[in-house]
């Protein structure tokens, strides 16, 4: 999965949350869980490109 494959599904399931269906404990209980994973793997995907540029660009700006 890519960052942004990932932040895609985040905001599709934002938006499917935010409306005003009713969906049953469980389901919510899935897509709150797939959401925390979700942010999980693109907060550590931005502190690796973090990191990978603090090393390359260490002492030269």
């Amino acid at each position: 999965m890519t960052y942004d494959e990932a932040l895609a599904r985040l905001q599709a399931i934002v938006e499917d949350l935010e409306k005003e269906e009713a969906i049953s404990i469980d389901e919510y209980k899935q897509k709150a869980q797939e959401a925390k994973e979700l942010l999980t793997y693109c907060r550590r995907q931005l502190t690796t490109l973090e990191e990978e540029m603090h090393t390359l660009f260490d002492g030269s700006i």
